[in-house]
């Protein structure tokens, strides 16, 4: 084996870090086109209604609200856009009202950012609220010459039209909670699957490059694991305050027992993989052991493709069976290198098995 195989080097790492990269990106992008469409048609149409109807000139502040309200998030829930909208033109009347009394510079910037700031705390305890009152405070009064053609009250009533434009929008478009959750779920699974295929062809073919590719990629998929915790969390949050989604709970509640399990098996996915960068200097690996993989990474597409429906996984129990029967350290008694990466193999299948929310203590008793 060459040196360049045993050291791939720093620009193959990175080259495979952006493959990946480039698969992540084109998912957040799918998943954004629509909430970033309609946001954009929103201020469109915010700045029309305030240019056209109104009689504003540069009606800056209307299709910034509209924006800022409704962001490039699928799921638009109707309290946080109503948050930032309150934020939005709370920022923008009192930075009207302070660049009045006091004009401009480092004093009213200072005032404004803690005025704005104090009021919407006691409004209401959202972060964004607090935040957008502070920020749109602060480009009233830094920048007092942009639209000041409309006068002091055409910034605000701008601010307002694009505000209430964007409450509209959220309230007629209402989003799934587990929506996001779903798609994260597949985009978490489907990369677990692809860096295990990545693993089932260094053994199989006996080349350390290819397996030190599917550890930069494991290492790589970290930030989607995390989201989707945080999502499902947050999902959880917001639909317990509204009647109306309760219902969405239980399925909420697999995926983010599926996220956690599948976080695991990610963890166990890398330590096989560096285990198997050292076994694979003397040779391939067994077939049964890469067919296991393979069969593994195959039942974790397919999980991810029942979690992103909102499908039960039970079948896939069925598939994961069929690879605990092929992962018995018995048989590799001849050979702790082969034998030890079994061992973390069953770990592995033992995660994707609580995925699919079987219990801990039965997903250990399908592997004897």
């Amino acid at each position: 084996m060459s040196d360049s195989e045993q050291n791939p080097g720093r620009g193959r790492r990175l080259l495979v870090g952006l493959r990946q990269r480039k698969r992540q990106g084109w998912r957040r992008v799918k998943s954004a086109f629509f909430p970033v469409l309609l946001a954009a048609l929103a201020a469109g149409g915010a700045w029309s209604i305030s240019h056209y109807l109104i009689g504003h000139a540069q009606p800056f502040f209307a299709p910034i609200a509209a924006w800022v309200c409704l962001g490039f998030g699928p799921d638009r829930q109707v309290r946080k856009v109503a948050e930032l909208a309150v934020g939005v033109t709370l920022g923008v009347v009192m930075g009207e009202i302070v660049a009045h009394l006091l004009g401009t510079g480092l004093v009213p910037l200072v005032i404004v950012i803690v005025v704005a700031s104090l009021i919407a705390r006691f409004i209401d305890r959202g972060i964004l609220l607090t935040i957008q009152a502070g920020v749109q405070g602060i480009v009233i009064v830094a920048l007092p010459v942009i639209s000041s053609i409309d006068g002091a009250s055409g910034r605000w009533i701008d601010a307002l039209i694009g505000s209430g434009l964007a409450l509209l929008v959220a309230a007629l478009t209402p989003g799934d909670a587990r929506r996001r959750a779903r798609e994260l779920a597949r985009g978490a699974t489907f990369d677990l699957a692809h860096m295990l295929n990545g693993l089932a062809n260094g053994l199989e073919t006996g080349h350390k490059r290819k397996i030190l590719d599917a550890l930069v990629e494991g290492r790589g998929t970290q930030g989607v694991l995390d989201e989707w915790s945080e999502v499902v969390r947050n999902a959880q949050l917001a639909v317990r305050i509204s009647p109306a989604s309760r219902y969405y709970l239980p399925e909420l509640a697999e995926l983010k027992h599926a996220s956690l399990m599948v976080d695991r098996a990610m963890r166990n996915a890398r330590v096989i993989t560096r285990r198997a960068a050292t076994a694979v200097e003397q040779g391939p690996a067994p077939q049964e052991i890469t067919h296991a993989i393979r069969l593994t990474a195959q039942a974790v597409k397919n999980m991810g493709e029942a979690l992103g429906q909102g499908k039960s996984t039970l079948a896939i129990r069925e598939e994961l069976n069929v690879v605990a029967g092929m992962l018995s350290p018995r048989s590799y008694d001849d050979d702790w290198r082969w034998q030890t990466l079994v061992i973390i193999m069953r770990s592995l299948v033992v995660d994707v098995f609580q995925a699919t929310g079987l219990s801990a203590q039965a997903a250990s008793a399908t592997l004897g």
